[in-house]
């Protein structure tokens, strides 16, 4: 069965290999913060001091997104959707805890279980950067904890005096709204499904960072797909090459927030002119290429019908794979 008319059979695997063959696609996203989200360690904001620019270099401090930040709440909300469509259970397939090893996150994003098995993942995410640095892309916000009543003065809850001000007040770094984050997502070996399922989990991906804030909004921006039979350039060039386009256009104005639209321009301009570059065969859907891919994408995945049987393939290619190739693993584990 297949799903696509704007794009040749010839890039997919007719199902899942065991062993890489050379294939590859490669999701251009731009990551654009909504709310203030945290990608943090140990609590503080994760960043790195590089190169402004592939030519402007000047050093400065970067927002750092580490791929873990990336690839699990979008491989969380597939997950989602499997139990919503009756393929997966949360008593089978319990993330982090046990997995069933033959449903399509298992086998196209990974895991590991000891002695039980593995299944290296198919989708690469490397770390994005912002494309402004530290000091333009964050705030301090001042943090507290107010009693019932509304107030920080206590009325005598657990013993306290009464009118005293609590001081449950703490300060946290946050990631401003309107900071860009450049990345790619690399799926190897995809079929037609594998690929409409990761796609599908991009563009529905709406919270990144910190489980436990309230906040996180991030919404993804696709500018495109490459097939290609070896990898590309990396995020952080790619947001190097961002940086020196829109410097040179004038258009980076701190502390304004960057235009998107000037961002997204340059995004698709920076990484035609990186695959220039690149030696290795490709094909290229950007800017006005992409666009009948994209909605041709959104129109399958928009409607129950559409989605559900993305899935459904999806999850037979990855029980197939599984009973081929994961489920002697399994036996041998046992008989030990």
């Amino acid at each position: 069965m297949s799903f696509l008319k704007t794009v040749e059979s010839k890039f997919f695997q007719s199902e899942i290999p065991y062993k890489p063959m050379g294939k590859y696609v490669h999701f251009l996203t731009v990551r654009i913060t909504e709310s203030y989200p945290l990608f943090q360690t140990d609590g503080e904001l994760n960043k790195a001091r590089v190169r402004a620019g592939v030519k402007d270099k000047t050093t400065i401090s970067r927002l750092s997104m580490f791929k873990r930040k990336q690839s699990t709440p979008e491989r969380l909300v597939g997950r989602e959707l499997l139990r919503n469509y009756g393929l997966m259970t949360a008593e089978e397939c319990e993330y982090n805890v046990s997995f069933a090893m033959d449903n399509p996150d298992c086998i196209i994003y990974g895991f590991a279980i000891g002695d039980s098995g593995s299944e290296k993942s198919k989708v690469v995410v490397d770390t994005a950067f912002s494309i402004t640095a530290f000091d333009q892309s964050h705030e301090t916000f001042t943090l507290n904890a107010p009693y019932e009543n509304g107030t920080m003065a206590s009325k005598g809850e657990n013993g306290s005096k009464p009118g005293e001000v609590t001081s449950r007040i703490n300060q946290q770094d946050h990631i401003s709204p309107q900071v860009f984050f450049p990345s790619i997502v690399t799926l190897k070996d995809p079929t037609e499904a594998s690929f409409l399922y990761v796609f599908n989990n991009i563009l529905r991906t709406r919270h990144y960072g910190a489980q436990t804030t309230r906040t996180g909004r991030v919404r993804n921006e696709l500018i495109g797909v490459v097939f290609a039979d070896g990898e590309i350039t990396s995020n952080l060039r790619w947001t190097q090459a961002i940086y020196d386009q829109m410097k040179a256009q004038n258009t980076i104005n701190p502390p304004e927030p960057l235009d998107e639209d000037d961002v997204i321009t340059a995004a698709k301009s920076a990484i035609e002119a990186l695959m220039a570059d690149e030696f290795i065969v490709h094909t290229d859907f950007i800017g006005d290429a992409f666009s009948p891919l994209l909605h041709e994408v959104k129109s399958l995945v928009g409607e129950e019908t559409g989605i559900k049987a993305i899935l459904e393939k999806a999850d037979a290619e990855a029980k197939n794979y599984a009973s081929k190739h994961i489920s002697k693993k399994k036996t041998a584990a046992k008989t030990k």
